[in-house]
């Protein structure tokens, strides 16, 4: 057998590898929260199509979240447009930060192109636990496996689970329905790595229902640049000034045990 063939098996055995990864207890939650968002796309008025091809094309759980809350809003569709881009940034760093650890000297870019389309908080959490326990000519399969995988499954899920989730009880279908949010919150905040990334998340919290008042059709884009941009100024100029001061303040007797 030659050694491209042994390399090819060698791909499609930690490819298959990969996708067990679906049964692990972040994606159980992801898929349960993708029900929750059949729930929400169609108490929104989106078809069944339009979820699907949404999951598949935005994928990113929060992104389509707010895409939907903004169509149905009324917002234009420049601040769809612009509300959505906002939200896929954060995923920039993430990608950044495991394609160094991804790739190999063989690895193509367009590959390597095509799969940070797949970069999201699960998939990242994946990556980052599990890629240093793979050989690095393996991780662009491995991972492969596991977010291509999972973004089918989902996308899946909300095709069979759209007209399904119409005959649940009012209790099952608000409880689904929660599951969105409720992951929504607990992913970023558990995600955060950096102080400045909570706080935003606190002050777009509190600003997007006041936002809302004000200016419903461009409320999310407002909560995230002000809130953003306040979040920033606040770490920038009093909690690290506040830390700054901390670390120079010459000790005290009271400080010495």
């Amino acid at each position: 057998m030659s050694s491209a063939s042994l390399d090819a098996r060698s791909n499609l055995a930690w490819f298959l590898t990969g996708m067990r990864g679906i049964t692990s207890l972040p994606a159980l939650i992801l898929m349960t929260s993708f029900v929750g968002f059949s729930a929400f796309a169609l108490e929104s008025g989106i078809t069944r199509d339009q979820a699907v091809f949404m999951t598949l094309a935005v994928w990113a759980l929060p992104a389509k979240m707010i895409l939907i809350g903004s169509m149905a809003g009324g917002a234009p569709l420049a601040a769809c447009f612009l509300a959505v881009t906002l939200s896929s940034i954060r995923m920039m760093p993430m990608v950044a930060s495991i394609m160094p650890d991804m790739k190999s000297e063989r690895s193509p870019t367009w590959l390597l192109l095509f799969l940070s389309h797949f970069v999201a908080i699960t998939s990242w959490v994946f990556a980052i636990q599990h890629l240093e326990n793979v050989p690095r000519e393996r991780r662009t399969a491995y991972f492969g496996g596991f977010a291509i995988t999972l973004t089918l499954v989902n996308a899946v899920i909300v095709g069979v689970c759209y007209g399904i989730v119409a005959q649940f009880p009012p209790l099952v279908s608000g409880a689904l329905f929660m599951m969105t949010p409720v992951y929504f919150f607990a992913s970023i905040w558990s995600s955060a790595r950096h102080s400045v990334v909570r706080l935003a998340f606190v002050v777009g919290v509190v600003m997007g229902p006041a936002m809302a008042l004000v200016d419903p059709e461009f409320d999310i884009v407002y909560a995230g640049l002000g809130g953003g941009t306040l979040a920033y100024l606040l770490d920038r100029f009093v909690i690290r000034r506040v830390g700054r001061r901390a670390l120079s303040r010459p000790a005290s007797p009271e400080d010495v045990p």
